[in-house]
């Protein structure tokens, strides 16, 4: 996304890159030695260390693979920072990994009585600056797996574009 708009990464902890010469390989090597119950086999890395592929690598060279903490709430336009500054916002895209957590946007009213938020493609119907990826096919095929998670992305950037740049952007659809 940094190509195409100004973007901010936020993520809980500060984020732990993989050595340039680890591939997704040890990954999946270690996931095979904890199943198998062979953890002093496992190579190095974490399953949520992120693996240095070529775009991470031109991010990293580009210097913006810099991470902020999350933000203490959402407003109609935007969201607070912890030291109270708001920012106003054209789009969230929300990927929360292994742990799924939509509670956050309660206060934003789009989560239905099935505890989804409704989503066409990746993009919220009911916040449309809200787009969702890696929580399963509700939001995606395959979504919530390597392979899946990297199709819908690239799909959902190029739709994510197309919406930022169109000038009849909804700010927020009615509730149905």
């Amino acid at each position: 996304m940094s190509l195409l708009a100004n973007a901010t990464w936020v993520t809980l902890q500060d984020p732990v890159f993989l050595p340039d010469d680890v591939d997704g390989r040890v990954l999946f090597e270690r996931a095979t030695a904890r199943v198998l119950g062979n953890a002093g086999a496992m190579p190095t890395g974490g399953f949520g260390d992120i693996v240095m592929v070529p775009p991470v690598r031109a991010a990293r060279e580009r210097g913006v693979l810099k991470a902020v903490r999350p933000f203490v709430r959402m407003t109609a336009t935007g969201v607070v920072w912890p030291d109270g500054q708001e920012e106003a916002i054209d789009a969230i895209i929300w990927c929360t990994g292994f742990c799924p957590a939509l509670s956050a946007f309660a206060p934003l009213d789009v989560i239905e009585p099935d505890g989804l938020i409704h989503v066409n493609g990746q993009q919220a119907v009911r916040e449309p600056r809200l787009w969702l990826l890696g929580y399963g096919s509700w939001c995606g095929p395959a979504s919530a797996t390597l392979l899946g998670a990297g199709r819908v992305a690239r799909s959902m950037v190029r739709q994510l574009t197309d919406w930022l740049a169109s000038p009849t952007q909804d700010v927020r659809l009615p509730k149905p």
